[in-house]
């Protein structure tokens, strides 16, 4: 099994193609719901949002109140680093835990749905192929205000918190234009899809996990049997093995 990180910019259209990945039968792990579940209440993440932030940033009942955190940290670069340091660490360990599932169930490849993934850097090393989701700029923004009802200053400000789409595009494998039809999207999926599962490197994966397990089987073997057999040499010397012991009361 290998990883392949799928990002883009804000409102560029990833859902969709998650969605068209999904119906394929790869499965997806999306870093939005993993971030959505790691501020439930009680969770760690949200304790620590509450200590920072304060009670602003919380609805009476206790959920987390986006609108309020969205207003502080597109407009402060400063407290959206304090929040990424918090939310993402939790994100990641949720993401690798899924992906952990998704190995055991012998899936050969798995779409990690990262929307910033190369403005955080840390999942880059980990993914064997990237596949990047754009469209224009202008569709981009009208998508964006209609989607989240958002007014256009808004937007454009959360949408210059995240990487340039050319640089974006610039570090993939794979670039999906997604301004045109949703058929149009569909073949190009389609044809990427075809293209990673012709890879054989999951193998070379799964090879490289048996022969580690393996050895660590064999390791535990060879220690074990090495420990059983001095016991058994340490009780063939002990004085105490041709000895007719009795305890008061036996006899």
């Amino acid at each position: 099994m290998f990883l392949v990180g799928l990002t883009g910019g804000v409102a560029t259209g990833k859902s969709t193609v998650s969605n068209m990945f999904r119906e394929l039968g790869v499965p997806v792990i999306d870093a939005d719901a993993m971030a959505r579940r790691i501020v439930e209440p009680g969770r760690k993440a949200w304790k620590a949002i509450r200590a920072e932030f304060g009670q602003c940033v919380f609805h009476d009942n206790g959920e987390l109140n986006r609108a309020a955190l969205r207003t502080i940290i597109f407009e402060d670069e400063e407290q959206r680093q304090k929040l990424n340091r918090i939310t993402h660490p939790e994100i990641y360990k949720e993401m690798c835990w899924e992906a952990v599932k998704c190995a055991a169930a012998g899936h050969q490849y798995i779409v990690m749905d990262l929307p910033l993934l190369f403005e955080a850097g840390v999942m880059v090393a980990y993914m064997h192929k990237i596949i990047v989701v754009t469209c224009e700029e202008d569709l981009q923004l009208q998508r964006l205000m209609e989607q989240r009802h958002l007014s256009e200053r808004d937007s454009k400000l959360m949408i210059g918190a995240q990487m340039n789409m050319d640089q974006k595009a610039s570090m993939a494998q794979f670039v999906i234009e997604n301004s045109g039809s949703l058929q149009d999207t569909c073949e190009q999926v389609s044809r990427i899809h075809v293209n990673l599962t012709k890879s054989f490197f999951h193998w070379r994966v799964r090879l490289f996990f048996g022969v580690a397990i393996g050895g660590l089987v064999g390791l535990v073997y060879l220690i074990s049997k090495k420990t059983l057999t001095n016991l058994n040499i340490d009780a063939f010397k002990s004085p105490y093995l041709f000895t007719k012991v009795q305890f008061p009361g036996v006899l």
